[in-house]
């Protein structure tokens, strides 16, 4: 086998392949065009959609060339794969707007250079198609009864399945065709749930120019509870900072199933697999922690990840800068007249109501300085400030073992 797809093997980065000796020997010839695709169907990329780039990474690494294919086309219909119901339908300009975003968070992680790895945009070829043209061309390649046998169709058939979203895997495919034309692409890569779209791309392909094109599928990333890997009470694991902090993100990662660390040590990072099996063979804490640092590195930077490690030790004792912490302001006054127990860790954010933080004060779960909080009529004044070392005084708030913050007031 070709080593580059034995080392993507190796990593987990290998569910299901069209032609794998077909493949390797294409592989082995010399440096392979392939794309990824994902839908700007909201503002921001979430962890889940990476997989399928940290493996244009490894790809683009030993020589290949990556285009990373951002569906501002197909997002106008959405993908019926992996979902029960129809995806909500979002106007053009927000997905403009979102094609923009996706685009500055994939040339951050992927460093676009026009050559090893570039962007392309569906839209270019599929907003102003003409659709008898199009249907006449291309829908003639396909057969319902065999689209009505991929999984992906079976499962919504039983919950209702527009048109709209029927056509979707004519467009992917076509999507396929066209970076075959432009740029020679051999090779589609996406997750499993893919399989499907990525097989009636290799077939059109074939029926319209002759040519052997590839489709390789990675696993859907679950944890090792069975739940499906990124999501936490908030909702996705978000790469904007402004919907998933940065904090919050490392507390993700180390935080994660013992079980898990060595799978995502492989999947989201570029350590090799010696190092990452000589990391798990010692501390599982430790290996956790160089998890949570690592994959915070790839996604915020050095900087960001050096600064939720810092925030982290702070927080449980291991030292660190008490800076780096999740932090919030309270004016002086609130403090000088008095606050609440459930409106001070309201306004901290560590509920996301108040009748979640009364259960957490009830249960026992909610401290302040070190001391527990278990009255939910404690008031807090100035009196219980401590001090911050920078002129400010500071309230220390945990919400359960992994959830704290700073609170600073300057003093009246």
């Amino acid at each position: 086998m070709n080593q580059t797809l034995a080392a993507l093997k190796a990593r987990g980065f290998f569910q299901q392949c069209t032609d794998e000796e077909g493949l390797s020997a294409l592989m082995d010839e010399g440096p392979v065009t392939f794309y990824v695709g994902t839908d700007p169907t909201g503002p921001s990329l979430h962890i889940g959609h990476m997989v399928p780039f940290f493996a244009l990474r490894h790809l683009r690494a030993a020589g290949h060339r990556g285009i990373a294919l951002i569906g501002g086309g197909t997002a106008r219909i959405g993908d019926p794969s992996g979902k029960t119901e129809m995806r909500r339908v979002i106007s053009y300009e927000a997905i403009d707007e979102n094609v923009r975003r996706f685009e500055k968070q994939l040339d951050r992680f992927v460093g676009f250079d026009g050559k090893t790895a570039f962007v392309e945009n569906n839209k270019n070829w599929l907003a102003d198609m003409n659709y008898i043209d199009f249907m006449r061309e291309i829908g003639s390649c396909f057969s319902v009864n065999k689209m009505l046998t991929f999984e992906s169709y079976k499962k919504r058939m039983e919950t209702g399945l527009s048109f709209l979203e029927f056509s979707y895997q004519l467009l992917q495919s076509y999507d396929f065709l066209n970076l075959y034309g432009r740029h020679g692409c051999r090779l589609q890569i996406g997750g499993d749930d893919q399989w499907g779209n990525i097989v009636a791309g290799v077939d059109l392909v074939r029926r319209k120019t002759g040519a052997q094109v590839f489709g390789l599928t990675f696993p859907l990333i679950t944890r090792s509870d069975g739940k499906k890997m990124g999501k936490t009470e908030k909702g996705a694991l978000f790469l904007d900072p402004e919907m998933t902090p940065v904090f919050d993100f490392f507390q993700y990662w180390r935080n994660v199933d013992d079980a898990d660390v060595r799978r995502f040590l492989l999947l989201f990072s570029f350590l090799p697999v010696e190092e990452i099996d000589g990391i798990c063979a010692g501390d599982i804490n430790q290996a956790k922690e160089r998890l949570a640092w690592e994959v915070t590195k790839e996604i915020h930077g050095k900087d960001a990840a050096d600064k939720a490690l810092a925030g982290a030790h702070a927080a449980f004792g291991g030292g660190g800068d008490k800076e780096s912490m999740p932090a919030a302001e309270l004016p002086a006054e609130v403090l000088a007249a008095g606050i609440g127990a459930v409106d001070l860790f309201f306004t901290a954010g560590l509920g996301a109501t108040k009748s979640d933080i009364r259960r957490l004060i009830e249960q026992g779960g909610a401290s302040v300085n070190g001391a527990p909080v278990t009255d939910v009529k404690t008031v807090f004044t100035t009196e219980n400030l401590q001090d911050s070392g920078d002129g400010r005084g500071e309230l220390i708030l945990r919400a359960g073992k992994k959830k704290f913050v700073r609170v600073v007031c300057r003093r009246g």
